[in-house]
């Protein structure tokens, strides 16, 4: 499985985030992708694959990878390409659109054309986004960080484990359900919602 932290700045609070992650997304796709009905040979696009995604959960599938940038280590076939723009597909294309961790990334402004653009191609999905309400930001594992101003949430940044600094927005579940219908779903850790899972099952968008 990818190291969900492999870039952010090595210390040993992002080692142990890393193990963590792994386990945390390992449980998460044990309990919540086989709601998918996805089955061998199925054809499935793992939007914002970076570079292993889906690959590494599900290796029985039939996984075209898409990511903004080139992933030359992508371990099958691979698509540079912008999910928020129109993509080379017919609709209904795939069986099954698989996006964890990624519209967060998106521009607020972006997301209804990326929603639009998962839910035309594919006849199934599986959206994962971290959730909002959940107390600590998962990218900077700094705590609040994500429900401060953004000048303030910038200074804070630096002291977080990732460095750089990068304008998250994690959602709301209103949001997620307004961009991908509903219902949406809530992997829950010690009683909170850490995600938001938006899941319908392969053939019930078509």
């Amino acid at each position: 499985m990818a190291d969900v932290y492999g870039t952010a700045r090595p210390s040993a609070l992002t080692r142990a985030a890393s193990t963590a992650a792994a386990r945390a997304r390992a449980r998460r796709h044990a309990e919540f992708f086989p709601r998918t009905g996805a089955e061998p040979g199925m054809l499935v696009l793992d939007v914002g694959c970076g570079e292993l995604g889906l690959r590494g959960l599900e290796p029985r599938l039939d996984v075209l990878g898409l990511d903004l940038v080139d992933r030359p280590e992508y371990p099958g076939p691979f698509l540079q390409a912008d999910a928020a723009e129109r993509l080379p597909f017919e609709d209904g294309a795939f069986d099954l659109v698989y996006s964890s961790s990624v519209v967060e990334h998106v521009p607020p402004a972006r997301r209804a054309a990326f929603a639009r653009e998962l839910l035309r191609v594919g006849r199934g999905l599986f959206l994962q986004t971290p959730a909002w309400s959940f107390p600590l930001e998962p990218h900077a594992l700094l705590p609040f960080a994500h429900w401060l101003p953004a000048g303030a949430r910038r200074r804070y940044w630096r002291l977080g484990a990732q460095g750089p600094w990068e304008d998250v927005h994690l959602l709301r579940r209103g949001e997620v359900e307004a961009l991908f219908g509903g219902p949406v779903l809530a992997e829950r850790v010690g009683g909170l919602a850490k995600s938001w899972l938006r899941i319908a099952p392969v053939g019930s968008l078509r």
